[in-house]
């Protein structure tokens, strides 16, 4: 909170010390609960589109163990059907890949997650991540098994280690699963998108933005231990952190990387950032389903 204060005050003029004060110690469950009414939304499930990709199960080895997660490009990859409840015909999928260290989150639109649609996301989300990619951890959705992405990320000077989860074990990839959550159906919804003219719209976005809003401004718990006591595990987290603190805390950035990273946020203010995520979600929403002629 106390980061978003200073563009808040820019924007609608200073608070009193008092109003500072409040605003500061405001508890997480109290604003959970006095923004209920304006988060109030269809909460719908949608329908699972995920298709076991058998050619590479034997290749590609179940992720059974951790990362070395005391540095960032370890990332777990999933899709998300914009597809309104039935899987029948043409529609839009959202790509989400998170940073298990960091939290940094990347995304895109393709239509149809093809193979060759997924590869080129995926190699547009490395350019754009402020660090290297060193893993790659998916479910076993076939727009992920396959050649072209198996060759893409071992075909290189160093490989990438490629692993899946567990078939039927979401809580495999939970970081990206709640991403899945956060970042996209709160965002788009459970809605139809069957209208391929939405993907530009919806990549712009995602790159702009919302995705710099999320990583820049949108500070999250991460998970640091867990202790058992007296028959009960107690979860343990670290102090709300934003991506962008995470990644300008790892000692793997390079410091040129960090310069940039700083110098982007200070062109930033999160309050425009959002007006435009708001207003372009307005535009895609009318213009999500195909014409009918």
């Amino acid at each position: 909170m106390h980061q978003w204060l200073p563009y808040y005050e820019r924007r609608h003029g200073e608070l009193s010390y008092g109003q500072r004060r409040l605003v500061k110690q405001v508890s997480a469950a109290t604003l959970d609960r006095l923004l209920a009414p304006a988060r109030a939304q269809h909460t719908g499930r949608g329908r699972c589109g995920t298709k076991p990709g058998s050619l590479l199960r034997s290749e590609i080895p179940i992720r059974t163990g951790t990362w070395d997660l005391s540095r960032p490009g370890y990332l777990e990859a999933d899709s998300v059907a914009h597809c309104g409840g039935s899987l029948a015909g043409n529609f839009i999928w959202s790509l989400t890949y998170t940073d298990i260290l960091s939290g940094w989150t990347e995304g895109g639109a393709v239509w149809n997650k093809g193979a060759t649609g997924v590869l080129a996301a995926t190699r547009e989300v490395e350019e754009r991540l402020p660090f290297g990619l060193l893993g790659f951890d998916s479910d076993n959705g076939g727009e992920f098994l396959n050649h072209h992405l198996w060759s893409y990320m071992r075909e290189r000077k160093v490989a990438v280690e490629f692993t899946r989860s567990r078939p039927y074990h979401s809580d495999d990839n939970a970081h990206v699963e709640q991403k899945n959550w956060t970042h996209i159906r709160q965002c788009f919804g459970y809605e139809r998108h069957d209208n391929p003219e939405v993907v530009e719209p919806i990549n712009a976005l995602v790159k702009g933005a919302y995705g710099q809003l999320l990583n820049y401004f949108h500070a999250s718990l991460k998970l640091e231990r867990k202790e058992r006591k007296a028959g009960k595990v107690r979860r343990i987290y670290g102090e709300a952190q934003t991506p962008l603190a995470r990644v300008l805390a790892s000692a793997e950035v390079t410091e040129a990387t960090k310069q940039r990273l700083r110098e982007h946020k200070a062109r930033l203010n999160p309050f425009a950032l959002k007006q435009v995520v708001t207003r372009s979600l307005k535009a895609i929403s009318k213009m999500r389903r195909e014409p009918t002629h």
